[in-house]
């Protein structure tokens, strides 16, 4: 079975200004690496997926949260929320088709019509919490996407992975106290957004690291301890948080993976998929804001992804 390959043109509206890392751009970046490659046409593209209900949303977001986008959502122009992160006409509707691409990977998995996907899609999700916006990010498309696995399709288990070079503190905020969801991450510290919860929980395994600590450390946080924890844990469903600002090129960090990291982690990945879940993967994009080393990433992730 084929990868599915899901994206919208409502991802590219949504624009915070010519100045903004997090930009349309990006999406392009992916999509015209793959075409270049070779590797779109090995894909199934996925129509349109349709945007995530309020419902559906509303599984990990507080009613208040919606409730004040909806009110900030500006006519024309610009309404921020912080510094960086900032509302046009379309950023509601894109929000809710990328939360939209995620439900309708898992929903395509479950069918039986792919063993992963991958969203190209924006604006990112992982720094979204429950009732707060903030880091580019409106609604947590992940979370949105596992709460979907667990709720509508009946999984016990399921695992988030985040390698992006930010840590996922609304991932982390919104599973923190739910055993169902175990979450991996490793990310530069201290940096950005510098909100990890206090306390523990045995399925919150979030590994910070040093600037400038290289791919060949990175490997070994995975091999030591991210995918003992998984086997351990045995999720039914594999989400992927793919942010590529962990690059040695990206200037957003200063971490210091390449195309062969994101691979190597990516096969690991697959591989537990395998022996747990059926090999069902849902990835997601996240941070990336080097357009060339983003797109080159984003393809070696995915080939690895599809066993290209």
């Amino acid at each position: 079975m084929e990868t599915l390959y899901i994206t919208s043109p409502a991802c590219h509206r949504h624009e915070m200004g010519s100045w903004h890392p997090e930009c349309p751009e990006r999406l392009d970046a992916v999509n015209d690496q793959l075409l270049s490659s070779g590797v779109l046409p090995l894909l199934d593209s996925f129509p349109s997926p349709r945007p995530a209900t309020e419902a559906e949303v509303l599984r990990v977001h507080a009613e208040s949260h919606l409730a004040h986008l909806k009110a900030l959502s500006p006519a024309s122009g610009y309404a921020a929320i912080d510094g960086d992160t900032l509302m046009n006409p379309h950023t509601l509707a894109a929000a809710f088709e990328a939360a939209g691409a995620g439900i309708a990977a898992v929903d395509s998995i479950m069918r039986g019509e792919a063993n992963s996907a991958f969203c190209n899609v924006r604006p990112p999700g992982h720094h979204a919490e429950s009732a707060r916006a903030m880091g580019f990010c409106f609604f947590n498309n992940v979370a949105v996407a596992a709460a979907h696995a667990l709720e509508h399709h009946g999984l016990e288990r399921v695992a988030i992975v985040d390698f992006d070079v930010h840590h996922g503190n609304g991932t982390e905020d919104i599973f923190f106290d739910d055993p169902r969801v175990m979450m991996c991450s490793f990310y530069q510290h201290p940096f950005y957004p510098n909100l990890r919860r206090e306390g523990s929980r045995d399925h919150m395994v979030n590994i910070p690291v040093d600037a400038y600590t290289t791919g060949f450390d990175l490997r070994q946080v995975v091999s030591d301890i991210w995918v003992p924890r998984l086997y351990h844990f045995a999720p039914q469903m594999l989400f992927i948080s793919a942010g590529f600002d962990a690059h040695r090129e990206d200037e957003m960090g200063q971490l210091g993976m390449v195309e062969g990291d994101y691979a190597w982690i990516t096969d690991q990945l697959v591989a537990l998929a395998e022996r747990t879940a059926q090999g069902r993967i849902v990835s997601m994009l996240e941070g990336g804001y080097n357009l060339s080393a983003l797109g080159r990433s984003a393809v070696a992730h995915i080939r690895s992804l599809s066993k290209l």
